[in-house]
């Protein structure tokens, strides 16, 4: 398999960025590689007749899944899935699900210098003495997570999400296919267990909820104290110990998720990630939505959490975990991203 991994990087006949891909049938180049790509050699192939695609393991990768029951077929290292996934969507009939990558792991630049976090946390302090940007409940979120069983390959689910509150404390939730990393191109959903490509945009749902006078965390308006707002994401989080730093990032997942931090906010967090242990920073890294940040890791049991920051504001732009350890049983392997989500203002 790792051979046939290397075949299909070398030779992907059209790759992602071809301006060309998904806009019509392959050109002469793109189809002569791709046959020599999927089929024996020439000489080969008139000893053995013609080659029926399918024949083989690799062959059987692309033709996809069995009609009868849909699979999604991702159980690949990630650095060769945009090239799977091309030539899955290249060669799958009507009646055949494409396979769908999951997304690549953040890379850190090489030639970047990493920030320390307390030196982040004073240009939050800074940013927030102006006091320029308040406190709104409600979050815009992009968000990729994976589903996993032991009877079928993962697959991911790319969304965005908008949830905003009205003055009667009522609020209102708009889920949507799409996927920044390919606009315009058909986004996987998974609507009551029916997992299926659907167009970018896409609504999966979009509800408006009763209003809610819930006092507790995370509902109520955080705390700008940095030691006050530790004991409030603890209450969040249900916890009576003080907080690792692993159930930190967990706790700043839930409090971006339910409110749009102002300047304050903002620096009584990162003052808190500062202090945590265990989280290093790397240097810099651009995000799915093209946002310069910079990035601090913290290597847990089984996962790496990357925590990407604004450089100039402190702010959290988002959170990556990836795998540090292979799971076959699930087709999860060592390095593949298991979710990530993306804050915006």
């Amino acid at each position: 398999m790792a051979d046939e991994l290397e075949l299909l990087r070398r030779a992907n006949p059209v790759p992602s960025d071809d301006a060309r891909f998904g806009d019509g049938s392959l050109g002469h180049e793109a189809e002569r590689r791709l046959n020599q790509l999927v089929g024996p050699a020439a000489d080969e192939r008139s000893k053995r007749g013609r080659f029926l695609p399918g024949r083989g393991s690799l062959g059987r990768l692309l033709r996809g899944p069995r009609p009868r029951r849909t699979r999604l077929v991702w159980a690949l290292a990630t650095t060769a899935a945009v090239a799977v996934t091309s030539l899955a969507l290249l060669l799958a009939g009507p009646s055949t699900t494409p396979a769908v990558a999951a997304p690549r792991p953040l890379v850190v630049r090489a030639d970047s210098t990493p920030v320390p976090l307390d030196r982040l946390a004073e240009r939050a302090d800074a940013a927030a003495a102006d006091g320029s940007s308040g406190l709104r409940k409600g979050t815009h979120v992009q968000s990729w997570s994976m589903g996993m069983s032991e009877d079928k390959p993962p697959i991911t689910l790319p969304v965005e999400r908008v949830v905003r509150w009205n003055a009667d404390d009522s609020h209102t939730e708009l889920v949507v296919a799409t996927d920044p990393r390919h606009p315009g191109r058909p986004v996987l959903s998974d609507e009551d267990g029916d997992s299926r490509l659907v167009d970018d945009g896409h609504v999966i749902s979009a509800q408006t909820f009763p209003p809610s006078w819930s006092d507790a965390p995370p509902e109520s308006p955080p705390p700008h104290d940095a030691e006050r707002l530790r004991a409030y994401l603890q209450e969040a989080q249900h916890i009576d110990t003080p907080l690792t730093t692993r159930e930190l990032l967990d706790a700043t997942r839930l409090l971006l998720d339910t409110w749009t931090l102002g300047t304050r906010e903002v620096a009584a967090l990162a003052r808190l990630l500062a202090d945590a242990d265990g989280l290093r920073p790397v240097g810099q890294v651009t995000d799915r939505l093209g946002r310069h940040g910079q990035a601090y890791v913290y290597d847990g049991t089984g996962y790496h959490r990357m925590l990407i920051m604004d450089p100039a504001t402190g702010a959290v732009l988002g959170l990556e975990s990836t795998a540090s350890v292979a799971e076959p049983e699930y087709g999860l392997g060592a390095g593949d991203v298991v979710d990530y989500s993306a804050w915006m203002r």
